[in-house]
């Protein structure tokens, strides 16, 4: 069966022609005006694609290091095993002897494990990125922090099960020529088992399906990072246990997102609700009823300024409601309206209004 496993340096070479292709949109689209959506969008596009192959060659190259001594691996690969039991979970050996009786099962077992976790990866996130892009960004970053944070914990060297002698488990992969460890040329480290990035990346996927999609088919998603999980197991390359880690820090990646969230919320409502600093010198933006003007000049606040509104006018500056050449007059008390025509005598009381019979 050929041998179709992605290694770090094609994924490092696919990395960087995207990052290419981005790049260069980014730059054609300041000349060329009439296509300047599709040039932003493959930009993005190839931008998030090239991220995303790094991240997976720098997990392929990383796999080959470790900060502690391989002869470390041994050891905690039989301390898990160990505290498996002690749990009372399903022994591994137990359910690879349900498969090994059924040779084109265990084949398609190997080949699951081998090419299946990052096509489907990549293309749910094309499929968030293309139809349900409100969803890709957290999607995207939940991949990156998980990801990220599973290779600083590989750096500890830990056997997997298939590397465990006397329990009666089989390497499957190794049994019908599938490995893609030694041989093959690949340069992943086999202690790298703990956590299942296998089970992370599947139960990621299962997530954003179940999030973003609308079907009721979506729950079927699930089935996903089961079967992954019972493939890892079965094959001897993961304990139950590299599942359960994988799943914690998929559930951590997504809680620090959404406390980043809260916290960015939170901010800007205060931000929001701060009022705007005044120039120097100058009073409130908004007066109470009865304090004039709402901008007042400098060093002079709206309630200490004058009142205009019962000002006099200067001669021939009257009120928008005087006759053409009227001004406004200012009575002294006790005689009347200051809105009065030509020869006309001032009110004899406050409360007697004389009736004009010029115009009668």
């Amino acid at each position: 069966m050929p041998h179709l496993e992605l290694g770090w340096r094609p994924a490092a070479i696919i990395a960087v022609c995207l990052g290419v292709l981005a790049v260069a949109c980014v730059q054609a689209r300041r000349t060329h005006w009439a296509h300047r959506s599709r040039l932003v969008g493959a930009g993005r596009f190839g931008g998030e694609a090239a991220l995303l192959f790094g991240l997976f060659a720098l997990w392929q190259y990383a796999g080959s290091f470790s900060v502690l001594p391989s002869s470390g691996g041994l050891p905690r690969g039989w301390w898990l095993w160990h505290a498996e039991r002690v749990l009372r979970l399903p022994s591994e050996t137990g359910v690879q002897r349900v498969i090994l009786p059924h040779p084109l099962l265990v084949e398609t077992f190997n080949l699951y494990y081998a090419v299946l976790h990052f096509p489907v990866l990549i293309g749910c996130l094309i499929w968030l990125f293309a139809w349900h892009r409100g969803h890709y960004r957290q999607v995207r970053t939940t991949v990156v922090l998980f990801t990220g944070v599973s290779l600083l914990i590989q750096f500890i060297p830990v056997a997997p099960p298939r590397m465990l002698t006397g329990i009666g488990i089989v390497d499957t992969a190794a049994l019908y020529g599938q490995s893609v460890y030694g041989s093959l040329g690949i340069d992943a480290d086999q202690f790298s088992a703990m956590p299942s990035v296998h089970v992370g990346w599947a139960l990621i996927v299962a997530i954003a399906v179940i999030t973003a999609s609308r079907s009721r088919w979506r729950w079927l998603a699930v089935l996903y990072p089961a079967v992954t999980t019972l493939v890892v197991v079965a094959t001897a390359n993961h304990f139950w246990l590299d599942g359960v880690a994988a799943a914690v820090l998929v559930v951590a990646a997504m809680g620090v997102q959404r406390a980043a969230r809260t916290v960015r919320a939170r901010v800007l409502a205060r931000r929001g609700r701060s009022p705007a600093p005044a120039a120097p010198g100058q009073g409130p933006v908004s007066a109470t009823p009865g304090q004039g003007s709402a901008s007042a000049a400098p060093d002079q606040s709206p309630a200490s300024a004058p009142d205009q509104s019962l000002a006099p006018a200067a001669p021939g500056q009257g009120s928008p409601y005087d006759s053409p050449g009227q001004g406004l007059a200012s009575a002294p008390p006790g005689q009347g309206s200051a809105y009065r025509s030509p020869g006309q005598a001032p009110d004899e009381s406050p409360d007697h209004h004389p009736v004009n019979t010029s115009y009668l």
